[in-house]
């Protein structure tokens, strides 16, 4: 049952992200500032950007199937890697916001926006332990079974 609802949600993600994309991209000016540190400004077409993230954005959902098809029979690490592959979504959809609002006209304050950031990150750092952590206790309690 957690396998389909996780199916479900890393779809509706895989959408959104596409959906976030496709959105920002519309209102991308031609050079988008990628890094800005110390006066030095690193930019690629907006066609460059749309191009490389979709690029990124598809391997990293394609690796669902090869996953379901190399591992058909393990439905709990098929299930951790559908949630996996959600997080790394939804980190597309906050970082692809983020460069629209860093290229857009408007001044904004980009501390306001940190911890939405960090925390993307940080639900991909939690989700990607919980596995190790969910086969130590499986393991254990499978041994005080015996």
């Amino acid at each position: 049952m957690a396998l389909k609802l996780l199916k479900a949600v890393w779809f509706l993600s895989m959408m959104v992200a596409l959906g976030a994309l496709l959105y920002v991209y519309a209102g991308l000016p031609q050079l988008v500032v990628v890094q800005d540190e110390g006066g030095t400004r690193v930019a690629i077409s907006n066609e460059a950007f749309f191009y490389l993230v979709m690029m990124c954005m598809a391997v990293t959902n394609v690796l669902v199937f090869i996953m379901a098809k190399v591992f058909s029979r393990n439905h709990d690490l098929r299930t951790w890697f559908y949630g996996l592959i959600t997080t790394l979504n939804i980190f597309f959809i906050v970082g692809v916001n983020f460069i629209s609002v860093y290229n857009s006209a408007e001044r904004f304050d980009y501390d306001r926006i940190a911890f939405v950031i960090y925390g993307s990150v940080l639900i991909m750092v939690i989700w990607a332990l919980a596995w190790p952590v969910y086969l130590i206790f499986k393991h254990s309690t499978s041994k005080s079974l015996v």
